[in-house]
């Protein structure tokens, strides 16, 4: 498959969304590891996911980890012949919440750094909203964040692939 110029893999947790995001940028040669995730002291959990990304992750691969301006990143780091990967926009998305930012701005901020780079951009993102009702106000303002952020990056990208069982399942395939 070749990469289209702006690519969103949607999936559940452990579907299989970075590993395949990861393939598809290998094929390329080189690759922008743009990561959203930050260890935070204490988590020992989400610091044992981090290390296990990073030791996935071969040589062809330059790691930028920035958990909010995904767009300027985007705008100032792309080129032709290297593709960048953001992994994740659910995680950019709580990195959002809890800074208190606008996220309908960022979210429009992204879009228009995807229509601007230079190169192929391949997002990760959790779809959050197949699940049940959170209980609480919290989870639930994050699952409907989530789905509104994601609907809006899938119409703006030209490929979107959905996750399941490590197996991708093709939404849109718009020719570029």
């Amino acid at each position: 498959m070749t990469l289209a110029r702006s690519t969103l893999v949607l999936g559940g947790a452990r579907s299989g969304k970075s590993r395949y995001a990861e393939e598809l940028i290998e094929g390329c040669g080189k690759g922008l590891y743009l990561a959203t995730a930050e260890a935070i002291a204490g988590d020992g959990e989400m610091a044992a996911r981090i290390a296990l990304h990073k030791e996935r992750r071969g040589e062809i691969w330059q790691t930028v980890e920035e958990p909010l301006d995904l767009a300027g990143i985007i705008t100032s780091s792309t080129e032709a012949d290297r593709p960048v990967l953001v992994d994740c926009l659910t995680l950019w998305l709580s990195n959002l919440m809890f800074a208190k930012r606008d996220i309908e701005a960022a979210t429009a901020e992204l879009v228009a750094a995807l229509e601007q780079s230079q190169g192929p951009v391949v997002l990760v993102s959790n779809e959050v909203g197949l699940g049940i009702v959170p209980e609480n106000a919290l989870a639930r303002e994050f699952r409907d964040c989530a789905g509104r952020m994601n609907q809006v990056v899938a119409r703006a990208c030209d490929r979107v692939v959905f996750m399941a069982a490590g197996l991708p399942l093709i939404l849109k395939d718009d020719k570029t």
